[in-house]
């Protein structure tokens, strides 16, 4: 029986783009599930000590570029280390993708995410503008009627319950991966989560 990982995430996220690509492949590997829910990190961080970028120590945002530069090279993925349009919300980007993953299905959901992400840090797009959801979600030759469901309520309500369901598991940054219970935490653990994956349930 296929085994179930909760993909918990931020559309504008650095991270969770260097590893996207290689988790979806991990999933047609595996033949794993997922549930795919974007969180908003600005509920999680204050429960969870966390500090948005602007308030982290200066020496802790200056190894973050490093870390990022490092990982984009060896990965082989372009990323601007200081998009233009970055800080970002990536709200509304999330719920289009909530949207799509109810409608669509998750794998429309995470090429949508995937898509989303590529925009902020390779095409340096502005994903809080409307048009460029709009346009992104043509790109993925999904329905332009998406966006209009992205603002239904119960679209919101899932985004709320997401980043609650986060903060109850124990999750406290993007991205994590949680699989029976076990957090994997960020795009370089990767190889722990398909470790894991091959022992029993």
């Amino acid at each position: 029986m296929p085994r179930t990982i909760d993909y918990y995430f931020a559309p504008q996220s650095p991270w969770t783009y260097l590893g996207h690509a290689r988790f979806c492949a991990l999933l047609a590997r595996t033949g794993a599930e997922v549930r795919v829910l974007p969180v908003d990190l600005g509920g999680v961080f204050p429960v969870s000590g966390g500090l948005p970028l602007a308030k982290r120590a200066p020496q802790r945002q200056a190894y973050r570029l490093v870390e990022l530069q490092r990982f984009s090279s060896w990965l082989g993925l372009p990323l601007h280390l200081q998009p233009r349009f970055f800080p970002v919300s990536g709200d509304a980007a999330a719920r289009l993708i909530i949207a799509v993953d109810r409608h669509d299905g998750s794998a429309a959901a995470l090429r949508l995410a995937g898509a989303v992400m590529s925009a902020v840090w390779a095409q340096q797009r502005d994903i809080a503008d409307t048009a460029v959801l709009a346009e992104l979600l043509a790109e993925q030759g999904l329905a332009a009627e998406r966006l209009a469901d992205a603002d239904d309520a119960a679209v919101q309500a899932h985004y709320a319950a997401h980043t609650q369901q986060a903060i109850a598991a124990g999750v406290f940054g993007a991205p994590s991966y949680v699989l029976d219970g076990e957090i994997f935490w960020g795009q370089d653990r990767l190889d722990f989560l398909e470790r894991r994956l091959q022992t029993p349930a």
